[in-house]
């Protein structure tokens, strides 16, 4: 009895631990969307304006704006709270889904609104790597790279707007978690032969209790609600690294965010175990210049691959 009560209460804890994985919080995505829309044409914020008027959620993000907004800061809003809608859905009970890949399912996926389906495993891509020799998982698919792959082709053929809208909003999410080191690795080890699942069975001191909402949070906490915390982080970004901005090929996205999880998310105070670790300091400044970095460079390529995808001239969007 005394085992399974044990079980019972790792069980909920690891529960709590993975409810947090959500790769910038909404602040966060609500900054990459940002910085991404001063980039945007007239024209090209027109039409995302009139395909994110289709998601369900429309009435709702329009009740958060405050009345006497003007309709172009107005669509604006509409547009960075629209990048936490694959992430708002999860508490939405009209949802389904978890993150276990059903058996079968293809990359080429594009199932809609209609599907209410969560599909919280199109947010990450668990590429391992070990430092203590432990032998080294598959990578599980779908990931995040096929679906950014997925959805900015279909965005740019003549599929209905209705899921073209659907495609818009996961890649103003997806482009924005996969600049999220944690979103695009896992650490495995004797004691997590599986993974440490980006990071969130890491424990840290403080109020973000893992590694992985530890790195979501660095930029400010908030909510959908709180758009202007994310409009004056946007303001303050720095400056892309325009050697970097026109890659436009997701997997190199990737292979970044992994790359940088070994060298700058991985290191001390972080240990080789799974903590607790202080991570404040010096460690908490480099995460929180790093996480900017990342957070302007994701704006800057999500507005190129919007431009790509949705072809505008000065008058109107060829998709």
């Amino acid at each position: 009895m005394q085992r399974r009560t044990s079980f019972l209460a790792m069980a909920v804890l690891f529960l709590l631990v993975c409810a947090k994985a959500l790769a910038w919080n909404s602040v966060g995505h609500m900054t990459v969307a940002y910085a991404a829309y001063q980039q945007l044409t007239p024209t090209e914020r027109a039409r995302v304006a009139v395909l994110l008027k289709l998601n369900p959620y429309y009435s709702k993000w329009l009740a958060l704006i405050p009345a006497g907004t003007s309709a172009a800061d107005q669509d604006m809003y509409v547009f960075m709270m629209a990048a936490t809608w694959p992430d708002e859905i999860r508490a939405d009970n009209s949802f389904s889904g978890n993150d276990n890949i059903p058996k079968g399912e293809l990359p080429s996926l594009n199932d809609g609104y209609g599907a209410k389906l969560r599909h919280e495993y199109w947010h990450f891509v668990d590429t391992p790597f070990s430092v203590d020799g432990t032998k080294l998982p598959p990578v599980p698919v779908p990931s995040i790279v096929q679906k950014i792959t997925v959805f900015r082709a279909a965005l740019a053929t003549g599929e209905p707007d209705l899921l073209k809208s659907y495609d818009l909003v996961w890649l103003l999410h997806l482009v924005g978690d996969v600049h999220q080191p944690l979103h695009c690795t896992t650490r495995v080890s004797q004691a997590k032969p599986h993974g440490d699942a980006g990071g969130n069975l890491v424990l840290v001191q403080g109020p973000s209790q893992n590694l992985h909402a530890f790195w979501d949070d660095i930029l400010g906490v908030g909510y959908t609600q709180n758009f202007m915390n994310a409009v004056k982080v946007g303001q303050a970004l720095p400056a892309p690294d325009p050697s970097l901005v026109g890659d436009a090929q997701e997997s190199d996205w990737a292979a970044e965010s992994f790359s940088l999880a070994k060298s700058n998310v991985y290191v001390a105070p972080v240990g080789a175990g799974l903590g607790p670790y202080d991570v404040s300091g010096k460690y908490t400044t480099d995460a929180q210049q790093l996480a900017e970095a990342r957070i302007a460079l994701a704006g800057a390529r999500l507005a190129n691959l919007l431009k790509t995808a949705l072809n505008c001239g000065d008058q109107s969007c060829a998709n």
